[in-house]
């Protein structure tokens, strides 16, 4: 088999402790990274970069968002589409004040308003846990939404109550607005996406994830060993929150161009939850193979039936769509808690093995 590390000699401590320790793994990913860039633009239609791959990105990013507060943090949240929202409008508002002021850096600023907003309704969680800070969360969720719809100011007075994403340029190519090729939107948002993914890789492999996974693991052992619980917890907050934020701009401005606060409902933040759950709590990887099925499923429900002859109402694939997701949570929950990352770590640990898998 190619998959071996035999060979492999590390001679320091930072050889061993890199992200990709096999040479194996390093090659693949820069494989991979390469195929994303150079091959999927020239290959893909616009049908499957607008429907499926720009998607599944910007909720690869939310789902870290999240994945690092509640996966790394144990801080369950049910506001993922509240703090997405402010990341939406903000970019918005910035955009539309400050009209030369370069995209990505109003992606950033979005992300710091997000995170405000965050380290605002991550308070409760000195006194509260569990379901009571869901509760808490909850209740953010429906405030932001209720404030980006009734306050006028947010869409500039317009009366339909949308945002439009105007266009803007980067390096004289238009990458928002209705002029923006979906090529260049996907390849905008795969580097955003691949710059965030490591910068919380490297993240939560350090001092501030150690502390994250300690409060999640005992909060009182933790506070015992000298880690400040309150601190540790609203930095996982707005963190959190400035992924979601960024994601929610990304949303607005490289796939749908216009949104309303229903793009960013309850809906939304359920769905980030199922990701990170099916995909693997405390996992970056199983942030992105969650956001890969809940976005492949519908369009492999949608499109396969008709490809066999069968033909299902719109209706009864979204019903079997909200079953799947149902069983297949309590499936990981009682079956393997970690996800679909830890299925994959296994199938890695037996090819290191083979021919002798334990």
């Amino acid at each position: 088999m190619l998959y071996r590390e035999a060979g492999q000699f590390k001679t320091s401590y930072a050889a061993d402790q890199t992200v990709f320790p096999i040479a194996q793994d390093r090659w693949c990913v820069a494989a991979m990274i390469l195929v994303a860039f150079v091959a999927v633009p020239l290959v893909a239609s616009e049908y499957m970069l607008q429907a499926v791959l720009i998607p599944f990105l910007i909720f690869a990013l939310a789902a870290i968002g999240l994945n690092l507060l509640t996966g790394y943090c144990g801080q369950l949240s049910l506001g993922t589409g509240g703090f997405m929202a402010v990341g939406g409008y903000m970019t918005y508002k910035l955009t539309t004040n400050f009209p030369d002021l370069n995209i990505l850096i109003v992606f950033v600023l979005a992300g710091l308003c997000a995170a405000l907003v965050g380290l605002v309704f991550g308070i409760p969680s000195l006194r509260i846990k569990g379901f009571y800070l869901a509760v808490a969360t909850l209740a953010a969720q429906f405030f932001l939404g209720w404030m980006f719809n009734k306050v006028e100011w947010f869409y500039n007075y317009n009366s339909s109550g949308t945002i439009t994403a105007p266009p803007r340029e980067l390096l004289g190519i238009t990458i928002t607005g209705p002029n923006a090729s979906a090529e260049v939107r996907y390849l905008v948002a795969l580097a955003i996406v691949i710059l965030f993914a490591l910068a919380a890789k490297n993240l939560v492999r350090g001092r501030v994830g150690r502390a994250w996974m300690a409060i999640r693991d005992m909060d009182i052992a933790a506070e015992i060993i000298g880690i400040r619980p309150f601190q540790t917890k609203l930095l996982a907050f707005a963190i959190s929150s400035f992924y979601c934020g960024v994601a929610g701009a990304m949303t607005v401005f490289l796939w749908l161009g216009s949104a309303e606060t229903e793009a960013f409902d309850i809906n939304q933040s359920f769905q980030i939850l199922f990701m990170i759950i099916i995909g693997g709590l405390g996992s970056i990887l199983g942030s992105f193979l969650g956001a890969a099925f809940i976005v492949i499923t519908p369009v492999f429900l949608t499109n396969a039936p008709p490809m066999i002859g069968i033909d299902l109402p719109i209706d009864l694939q979204k019903h079997i769509e909200v079953m799947m997701f149902g069983s297949l949570i309590i499936f990981f929950l009682i079956v393997e808690p970690r996800g679909l990352a830890r299925l994959w770590q296994i199938a890695k640990e037996k090819l290191r093995l083979w021919p002798f898998p334990y």
